[in-house]
C-alpha cells in the first residue's frame, strides 16, 4: 500500500518534537547542569505531490462513421506520421460516388448562376433595343397620322417624289436584267436571283407610290383607320417594351437570382458533407507517434466512436499530479522547477518544470484538488506509461 509522502512530513516532524519535549520533562535535572534548549525547525519544507507518468501527447482514435473494416494498414507498436492512414472502411467507393455527384451538381449550379447573370446582360440590351424600336415606331405612326390629318409639308412631298423616281429607275433596271432569263428554267440560279431582286424593287416602288399619294392627296377613311390602328398598335407595343425593360434593367429577376443562389449554396453544402463522409471512411493519425494499442481487424464491424487505436507520442513525458489542494496550488507557478522520483525506480531522479495548472477542480476525500502538469526535462529508457512519480516542488514555501 502506497503512502502519501507529503502527508507524512509535517506529522512526523511534530511527533518527533513532541517525544523530544516529553523526554526532557521526565529526566531529573542536575542542580549544577545547564539546560541548552533544542532549537525548533524553522526552515520551510518544499511541497510534494504524487502523480502518474503519461506520454507528452496521446489520443484514443475512432471512426466517425460505422461500417466494415476493409483495410488495416499499420501494426500495433508501429510508428506513424501525421496524416498517415491507419485503417479504411469498405464504404469508401460508395462515398466517393456521392462526392462525384455533389461535384457535378456544384458545377451545374455555378453554370446556372453564370448563365443567369450573362443572359441578364443580353436580355437588358435586347430590351433596351426593343424599347428604342418601339418608340421610333410610335413616332413614325404618329407622324403618318398627323400628315393625313393636317396635310404634308412640301419638302416631304418633294423627297417622296425624288425617291419614287429613283425607285422607278431601279425597277426598270431590274426588269431589263430579268428579261433575258425570263424563259429559263425555274431551277436556274441566276433567274431566281434576278427574280428576287425584281420583286424587291417592285415592293419598294409600290411603297413609294403609296407614300407619295398619301402626301399629295387627302387620305381616305380606310387609310385614316389604318393609320390610327397602326398608332394604337405601336403605342401598345411601346408599353410592353417599357414593362419588359423595367423588369430586366437592374439585372436578373430577383426571384430567379435567389433561387439560383440557393441552389448553389445547397450544392456547396452537399459537397462539403459528402467530402466529410468520404474522409470519415479513413482513420488517420493526427500527429506522429506510436500505435500503443490497436483494436481493428479486417472484416469486423465497427461502430461510430468505438475505440479503434491508441496513439501516443513517447518522445517526451508528462507527470500529472492530482492531489495538490486549493491551499497548495497558489504556491505553484508555471515554470516552477520540480525534482521527480519514481516508486519503481528508486535510484532515478529527473528534473522537470511545471507546464500548466488546471482551472477545473476535483473534490477528493474532502479536499479540493487541481491537476498540475509537469514536463520532464530529461528522460530514461526505463520509464513506462502509468508509473507513479513523486514531484518535489523546488522553491515552494510552506504555510
Amino acid at each position: 500500500m502506497k503512502l502519501n509522502k507529503k502527508r507524512l512530513i509535517y506529522p512526523t516532524l511534530l511527533a518527533a518534537l513532541a517525544i523530544l519535549g516529553a523526554g526532557c520533562s521526565t529526566l531529573p535535572r542536575a542542580a549544577s547542569s545547564t539546560v541548552t534548549p533544542v532549537p525548533l525547525v524553522t526552515q520551510a519544507l518544499g511541497m510534494v505531490g504524487e502523480g502518474r507518468l503519461v506520454p507528452q501527447e496521446y489520443v484514443n482514435l475512432s471512426f466517425n462513421t460505422g461500417g466494415t473494416i476493409a483495410e488495416v494498414l499499420v501494426e500495433e507498436g508501429g510508428q506513424v506520421q501525421p496524416g498517415q492512414v491507419i485503417a479504411r472502411l469498405d464504404q469508401r467507393d460508395q462515398y466517393a460516388s456521392s462526392v462525384a455527384n455533389a461535384e457535378l451538381e456544384l458545377v451545374n449550379a455555378r453554370q446556372a448562376l453564370n448563365d443567369l447573370e450573362e443572359n441578364s446582360e443580353v436580355n437588358t440590351a435586347g430590351a433596351a433595343k426593343n424599347l428604342a424600336d418601339a418608340r421610333e415606331a410610335v413616332r413614325q405612326a404618329n407622324h403618318r397620322l398627323e400628315n393625313m390629318i393636317s396635310g404634308s409639308r412640301q419638302t416631304d412631298i418633294d423627297s417622296a417624289s425624288a425617291t419614287l423616281v429613283l425607285l422607278r429607275d431601279e425597277l426598270e433596271q431590274a426588269r431589263k436584267d430579268f428579261e433575258p432569263y425570263e424563259n429559263k428554267s425555274e431551277d436556274n440560279l441566276v433567274r431566281a436571283t434576278l427574280l428576287s431582286k425584281l420583286a424587291e424593287a417592285q415592293q419598294r416602288y409600290d411603297d413609294a407610290v403609296r407614300l407619295l399619294n398619301n402626301l399629295e392627296g387627302n387620305a381616305s377613311e380606310i387609310d385614316m383607320a389604318v393609320a390610327e390602328a397602326s398608332l394604337s398598335l405601336a403605342e401598345a407595343q411601346l408599353a410592353l417594351a417599357e414593362q419588359e425593360y423595367e423588369k430586366v434593367k437592374d439585372g436578373p429577376n430577383p426571384d430567379d437570382l435567389a433561387s439560383t443562389q440557393a441552389r448553389l449554396r445547397a450544392a456547396e453544402t452537399a459537397l462539403a458533407a459528402a467530402q466529410v463522409a468520404f474522409d470519415d471512411t479513413e482513420l488517420k493519425a493526427p500527429f506522429a507517434g506510436l500505435i500503443a494499442q490497436l483494436n481493428l481487424k479486417t472484416g469486423e464491424q465497427i461502430a461510430p466512436g468505438q475505440p479503434a487505436a491508441l496513439l501516443a507520442d513517447f518522445s517526451g513525458w508528462i507527470v500529472e499530479t492530482q492531489d495538490l489542494t486549493e491551499i497548495e496550488v497558489p504556491r505553484v507557478n508555471v515554470g516552477t522547477e520540480v525534482r521527480l522520483t519514481f516508486d519503481a525506480l528508486p535510484d532515478l531522479e529527473l528534473a522537470g518544470v511545471v507546464e500548466s495548472i488546471g482551472d477545473i477542480y476535483v473534490e477528493k476525500f474532502g479536499d479540493v484538488t487541481y491537476t498540475v502538469r509537469i514536463r520532464l526535462a530529461e528522460s530514461d529508457p526505463r520509464l513506462r506509461w502509468g508509473m507513479t512519480a513523486i514531484a518535489h516542488f523546488e522553491g515552494s514555501n510552506g504555510p
